[in-house]
């Protein structure tokens, strides 16, 4: 049974059950990755997921990922690194190759869940602000306090006045989801914009994977 996102935020997770292929992943991805296992039956697949709060911290992200992948490698036949650069500044794709394994592409999830060709095509959006499924379930986790937005309200503008828009990109049509982004676009100062995007190249490179 899943945890509860507070945990996924704090602690991780580890999947029970055995496999041939380990999935490493930041814990924001856990609801995605083990939906998409059940609805393509990858039973041979096993989840294991780092604390998502490394997203605020992704200088430990790649030490994470390294002593993750070394203590699994000889359980496994193949480990799958379900980071993006996710901040590391090219440091996790560098420490994947070292260890012989493989990653997902591109810059972060914002961009995989889109789609990074699509994602890249956005130009213009250098001055949005991203969120997913689980970013507006844990907004003040992960936003609103670590920005010390929460005891000093007065510096929203001064840390998003350059930004115009919030962009919720959304893994599930949610309404209750929906809602919140839209309170959290407004708590920000910025317009709102929902965009659906599914799975995104997350559903592509896991196929690849499962294969």
């Amino acid at each position: 049974m899943l945890p509860p996102d507070e945990k996924l935020t704090e602690a991780g997770f580890t999947e029970s059950g055995g496999g041939r292929i380990l999935l490493v992943a930041c814990g924001a991805l856990a609801r995605e990755i083990l939906a998409l296992k059940k609805a393509n039956g990858w039973d041979h697949m096993v989840l294991q997921c780092l604390p998502a709060k490394y997203h605020l911290y992704p200088e430990k992200i790649v030490e994470a990922v390294e002593d993750t992948v070394r203590k699994n490698h000889e359980s496994y036949e193949t480990i799958f690194v379900v980071y993006a650069d996710c901040g590391t500044g090219g440091l996790l794709e560098a420490k994947c190759a070292e260890l012989g394994v493989e990653m997902i592409a591109g810059p972060h999830c914002y961009s995989f869940f889109e789609g990074n060709d699509a994602f890249a095509a956005h130009a213009d959006e250098i001055t949005a602000f991203y969120l997913t499924d689980f970013l507006v379930k844990q907004f003040d986790a992960f936003v609103w306090k670590p920005m010390g937005l929460d005891k000093h309200p007065e510096l929203r503008d001064m840390i998003f006045g350059h930004y115009t828009k919030l962009v919720y990109q959304a893994q599930t049509d949610d309404p209750a989801l929906r809602a919140k982004a839209e309170e959290c676009a407004a708590r920000l100062g910025l317009d709102y914009e929902y965009r659906f995007t599914g799975y995104g190249d997350l559903a592509t490179a896991l196929a690849a994977q499962a294969r």
